[in-house]
């Protein structure tokens, strides 16, 4: 059946055979750099960046926006660098607690600590010859980063409870969702260890700013789900509409999401419900806090306003806050610890 032929079977469907070629394309001209999608001006932007510096043993610090591909553009870089063969290793450094991150990172002998039955080799033993990605560096407690620092600029380091260095022999990429800058100033990430770390910058444009990327991203995703279901379902024109318009706060996860849920909905034709994956724009509700109130307690109040507006819908909740779902998870945590919260979180779905 030919572009004619299909679009006077389907008239509501939009064939869209530029994508499709772009799709396994592999020059970023046709929209595609290695495991990276997008033909817009701000991505090729990135795109040179990372010719650039993939094949130097420089740092990179990639920032941007939760759900953007920031671990994408670190395996990109990793894919084309001398270290390729190597492996890659990605620790987000919010998910791990910071009495751990320390041998997670750097590994521990048997009998470091109870519990430590065996030695292991930690994150930067096993990405030995390639690539270690930190994510969420600015989660990183500020004793441990003085530690990370110390590893960096003297290339070694010790497993906890052992007694001879080791060499570390992994190119480092770091990343976080937050204004670097703006997290020394709060506080969050030390002056020296991102001057450290942001030896080439890469920032990763949220989707909003990426012209037409949203519709050949989406068109790529129904194209790997139509290979592993063996269909051929194509987007309405509806669909492809709110591609175009919606905004996409949760930026390429977000849409990712809502091919795959409306592909598993949909028999021939692809409508895209975003009802069913965000919560409904507010109105007129809202979260009113006294002027003095501390930035913690706003977030605390923020959080937990929001998954009670989501009726408890943890995963949606994280979506609309912009961070990632373990994040959610950890702050949680942490305000149990705090305070008797037990009642509102028994509230909240484990969705």
């Amino acid at each position: 059946m030919d572009a004619q032929d299909l679009e006077q079977a389907f008239p509501n469907v939009v064939p869209m055979p530029f994508l499709a070629a772009a799709s396994v394309a592999s020059a970023p001209a046709l929209g595609r750099f290695g495991p990276l999608y997008g033909s817009s001006v701000t991505m090729q932007d990135v795109y040179q960046k990372i010719e650039k510096v993939a094949p130097t043993e420089a740092t990179v610090l990639v920032t941007g926006e939760s759900g953007g591909g920031k671990e994408l553009v670190a395996r990109t870089i990793h894919e084309r660098s001398r270290r390729a063969r190597g492996p890659f290793v990605a620790i987000n450094c919010g998910a791990i607690p910071s009495n751990l991150i320390e041998a997670e990172l750097f590994g521990h002998e048997k009998g470091a600590y109870t519990g430590a039955t065996r030695s292991r080799g930690g994150c930067f033993e096993r990405a030995e010859g390639g690539t270690l990605l930190l994510d969420e560096i600015t989660e990183m407690s500020l004793d441990m980063q003085v530690r990370l620092l110390r590893v960096l600029e003297s290339g070694r380091y010790m497993r906890v409870g052992g007694d001879s260095e080791l060499r570390a022999d992994a190119r480092i990429v770091a990343a976080t969702n937050r204004d670097p800058h703006q997290a020394v100033r709060d506080g969050r990430l030390r002056e020296d260890l991102l001057y450290r770390l942001a030896v080439f910058p890469i920032a990763v444009p949220p989707l909003r700013e990426r012209a037409g990327d949203a519709e050949l991203l989406a068109e790529h995703f129904l194209q790997r789900l139509n290979e592993e279901a063996g269909a051929d379902k194509r987007f309405s024109r509806a669909a492809i509409g709110t591609i175009r318009t919606h905004q996409w706060p949760g930026n390429v996860r977000e849409l990712r999401n809502a091919v795959h849920r409306a592909f598993i909905m949909a028999d021939d034709v692809v409508e895209l419900d975003l009802a069913g994956l965000a919560c409904p724009p507010l109105e007129g509700e809202c979260l009113r806090v006294p002027i003095g109130t501390s930035l913690a307690e706003m977030e605390r109040q923020a959080i937990f306003a929001t998954l009670d507006h989501c009726a408890g819908n943890k995963r949606r909740a994280a979506e609309i806050l912009g961070v990632s779902l373990k994040t959610l998870y950890n702050r949680l945590s942490a305000y149990q610890a705090e305070a008797p919260v037990r009642s509102i979180l028994q509230a909240a779905s484990p969705g």
